[in-house]
């Protein structure tokens, strides 16, 4: 029996270590491609597009992409979206892009066509050197990773985890 816990345990251990060491393979593991990505690099670059932060409320607290409208997870409404033009670019983004993936999929089958899942959400665009803000405006560098099983993944910043 001790030798069955210490396989178990050992196993679990190495499921995470070769499963989720990088953004990418966790991606690769946890996504199904559902709604197309966009590179950070070309976020940073475009202009017009509305982006939607899809983590809970005190992930956006603690720190979001400039101008990025909290819309959450859990709580988000369609209902309340304040975005008219089905047609508009919208970037949608979380820790690294699962979240994200899921409320992207809800736009598109509400017939938003131009919706797009930041490829490694806030986890990404810290670890390219992208600036973050916090509540008031000003520039950061804390990361609320969502929990110490994601926040593996963030190898930059100031992580938070409330």
């Amino acid at each position: 029996m001790k030798y069955c816990i210490c396989f178990f345990l050992a196993l679990s251990f190495s499921n995470f270590s070769n499963g989720q060491r990088t953004i990418e393979k966790t991606l690769e593991k946890w996504n199904k491609n559902t709604v197309s990505y966009i590179g950070v690099e070309a976020l940073y670059s475009a202009e017009n597009s509305i982006i939607l932060d899809t983590r809970e409320k005190e992930e956006f607290e603690v720190s979001h992409l400039k101008n990025a409208i909290w819309v959450g997870y859990h709580d988000f409404n369609i209902a309340n979206l304040s975005v008219t033009d089905k047609n508009a670019p919208i970037v949608v983004y979380c820790s690294i892009g699962v979240r994200s993936e899921n409320i992207g999929e809800k736009l598109i089958t509400e017939g938003f066509t131009n919706v797009k899942n930041l490829y490694g959400g806030i986890f990404e665009w810290v670890e390219r050197d992208y600036p973050i803000f916090d509540n008031d405006g000003n520039t950061t560098t804390k990361v609320h990773t969502f929990n110490k099983y994601w926040g593996k993944l963030l190898t930059k910043g100031e992580k938070v985890i409330r």
